[in-house]
């Protein structure tokens, strides 16, 4: 990987990196799924209506939105909100670097290499000394739903390889078109209507503020250049 590219993947890792205590300051006053529905409106509304559809099947979009929106980040999102702490929702969502050398391996034939297997070595040692020390609060429910989300982070770049498109910023708004509903649904599903009535009374400021973030530096911004580096590398060597 090259040294530029590598710099800008560290950046890229603190602005995400902050994003978790962004996400924090949402949940605390509306529904995690709704937040997070709200994140991937703004996110392709209005901006869908003038970026022509990349040249790919739809199933991959749709797969791309439900991956990307209800399995990664709506399932971080509930986590955090299930008492699981953002420092310690940030780094457990790295396991994928895991999930990610299988997914590469199997699908997509990636070989694995000693420091691949070294660098993830060590972050999982990292990791497990973190949680021993007890660096973050962990809740059982919150680490269930964010290891799925780890999970799911490595199938989306598996989704991206797959659908093999130079677009990657219109891929990364159309799929997400696929995102909001699903998550809105859900939310009703698992915690009722009164999760959308209540909205305007609970929606504020910095809820504003969570849902802005999250939608325009962090996704627009952010996973046009991670998606960039897994049409560039492999899977196993971004994660990692």
């Amino acid at each position: 990987m090259k040294l530029r590219d590598l710099g800008l993947l560290f950046a890229l890792m603190a602005l995400w990196g902050f994003n978790f205590s962004v996400i924090k300051l949402g949940v605390n006053t509306i529904d995690p799924l709704v937040l997070t529905a709200l994140r991937f409106s703004f996110a392709v509304f209005p901006l869908v209506f003038f970026i022509k559809k990349p040249d790919v099947q739809w199933r991959y979009l749709i797969a791309y939105g439900l991956s990307f929106g209800v399995g990664v980040w709506g399932m971080t999102t509930l986590s955090i909100s299930a008492g699981l702490s953002a420092g310690m929702a940030s780094l457990l969502l790295d396991m994928s670097v895991v999930s990610g050398l299988f997914v590469g391996w199997f699908f997509l034939h990636e070989k694995i290499t000693k420091n691949k297997l070294l660098g993830t070595g060590l972050a999982l040692l990292g990791l497990l000394l973190i949680m021993y020390s007890e660096g973050g609060a962990v809740t059982f429910k919150g680490l269930v739903l964010v290891l799925i989300a780890s999970i799911f982070w490595s199938v989306n770049g598996l989704i991206v390889k797959r659908a093999n498109t130079t677009s990657i910023f219109a891929f990364n708004v159309w799929g997400m078109l696929f995102a909001p509903l699903p998550l809105l649904l859900l939310a009703v599903f698992t915690h009722g209507s009164e999760t959308l009535t209540n909205l305007p009374r609970q929606f504020t400021e910095w809820t504003l503020f969570s849902v802005l973030f999250q939608a325009y530096p962090t996704t627009l911004l952010g996973y046009w250049f991670w998606n960039k580096m897994i049409m560039k590398y492999s899977v196993s060597s971004v994660l990692s």
